[in-house]
């Protein structure tokens, strides 16, 4: 069977557990492939300090994380080299398409993962990967990162099962595999797009086993726990402009919507679900023998999964001993006493949800998302009634944001009054509305590299929002909520 390294080129220095790491070496795994793992999140020439540059915006709340933390001195580049040279795999993967998708460096994990590996000696392995990059901009990556031999467009798990089965066969069937993208002769060839991945429950159990201990400690209100990041399902039934959702729906030929709320057309068949046993076994298998606290939900909007599937998995967790607590992302109009009620037995902790901006006429003109005021004010009061945390999450430098737009939602925020508020820069994510926009408008370029939505705005909107302004308002954002900033 065949070997295959797998990269976490995180750089935040705080742990992620990515999801696509999890659900590509389970299934692997289970089918006798050899998996590894080089993990470069706590690299001290490598990695920044995310925590305490978004404890000092005042967006997380002070914990003692640090001390829970072991830096390794080495240099990362020296040791990948050693991994790769020791193991020697037949392939190397470092980016991949999961539901964990939202910010928190998944889309510029290819680029990571690339310079790390540009410069080293990958001796005969095959350098392939996927993920939103190879989703949308398949060709472009191949031609900026030349030493990348195959792309995977779309979900990869069953695609990279198929290329592993076959690769001591012949490697050139690589070529005839659906979903496979290379250049040959400085030509791009594009093969017809796999099917999307209809039964989750074909690739469970993820592996968490793969991370390092370290990787599963994180800070969340005010306390350091053990976490990881879980999906219950994919798919968002919303097209948003500036959302990389979109452009896994395009691949996958969701292209029609709803003008009146933004919603795909036939959505039922995008949104798809893991089976209630097969969440609660694994909810199961993470608390009981791997001590997890937090299961940090990165499903893209949790209420709108299948709701027998919900109910049926809260009454597995009401019944159980399970000592967890749940975080997940949803939309405010999907916030109701009947739903309240669910979070309750599902043992939900917190709520994310995205307020976005204030501006209702730009939200939905220039960002194609419908979200009634009231409604957002309501689920608030409603969570905060119920001692459910809330989180605010907004976005500030978007084509055509300008200053008044940010201070209107600096004062929505104040009538939230949300636990904890979260900022972060707008990323041009190639192949959306949003992006293509920001191109026309000389706001951005073509294609961004280094996009981090947490950490940097790559604008160039001089003369309507200066990054200098947007990253004063990064910094006091939080501040200027709560009336006790740094003017």
């Amino acid at each position: 069977m065949s070997k295959i390294l797998f990269i976490n080129p995180n750089r935040w220095g705080r742990g992620i557990t990515h999801i696509w790491i999890a659900s590509h070496s389970g299934i692997l795994k289970r089918n006798n492939h050899t998996v590894e793992l080089f993990d470069s999140t706590f690299y001290s020439n490598w990695s920044l300090n995310e925590v305490q540059f978004q404890t000092d915006n005042k967006m997380y709340k002070k914990t003692n994380y640090d001390e829970f933390l072991k830096f390794n001195s080495s240099d990362v580049f020296e040791d990948l080299q050693k991994k790769i040279s020791e193991f020697n795999p037949d392939f190397i993967f470092w980016s991949a398409i999961s539901s964990h998708i939202h910010g928190e460096g998944e889309y510029v994990n290819i680029q990571n993962g690339y310079d790390l590996l540009k410069n080293l000696d990958t001796k005969n392995a095959i350098l392939l990967t996927g993920g939103l990059q190879a989703t949308s901009a398949a060709e472009l990556v191949l031609k900026e990162m030349p030493k990348i031999n195959y792309l995977i467009a779309g979900e990869s798990e069953l695609v990279l099962l198929e290329i592993l089965n076959n690769f001591e066969n012949n490697a050139e069937e690589l070529k005839n595999i659906n979903g496979v993208c290379y250049l040959e002769n400085k030509n791009f060839f594009q093969n017809k797009k796999q099917e999307i991945i209809n039964d989750l429950d074909q690739l469970t159990p993820y592996n968490y086993d793969i991370f390092d201990n370290q990787v599963l400690n994180r800070p969340y209100n005010g306390k350091v726990v053990k976490g990881i990041d879980y999906e219950m399902s994919r798919g968002c039934i919303y097209s948003c402009n500036y959302c990389v959702e979109t452009i896994i729906q395009k691949y996958y030929n969701f292209n029609e919507m709803s003008p009146k709320t933004g919603a795909i057309k036939n959505f039922k068949k995008y949104l798809r679900h893991k089976s209630s046993k097969i969440i609660f076994d694994e909810l199961n298998y993470l608390n009981k023998k791997k001590n997890i606290e937090l299961i940090r939900c990165q499903d893209t909007n949790f209420l709108t999964n299948d709701r027998n599937v919900l109910l049926e998995l809260s009454e597995l967790i009401d019944k159980s001993d399970l000592s967890i607590k749940i975080y997940i992302e949803t939309r405010p109009e999907g916030i109701n006493e009947k739903s309240i009620e669910l979070l309750k037995k599902l043992k939900v902790d917190g709520v994310g949800m995205g307020v976005e901006l204030a501006d209702s006429d730009f939200r939905e003109g220039e960002l194609n998302r419908f979200a009634d005021q009231e409604k957002t004010i309501n689920a608030f009061k409603l969570l905060k009634e119920n001692n459910i945390k809330r989180t605010a999450y907004n976005i500030i430098g978007l084509p055509n944001q300008d200053e008044k737009s940010i201070l209107k939602t600096i004062e929505f925020n104040k009538i939230l009054n949300p636990d904890n508020i979260t900022v972060a820069y707008y990323s041009p994510y190639y192949g959306t509305k949003s992006q293509k926009k920001g191109q026309e408008l000389r706001l951005f370029d073509e294609y961004e590299s280094d996009v981090d939505s947490a950490l940097r705005s790559k604008s160039k909107a001089d003369d309507i929002l200066p990054v200098s302004r947007l990253d004063y308002y990064k910094k006091q954002f939080v501040s200027l909520v709560r009336n006790n900033a740094n003017q």
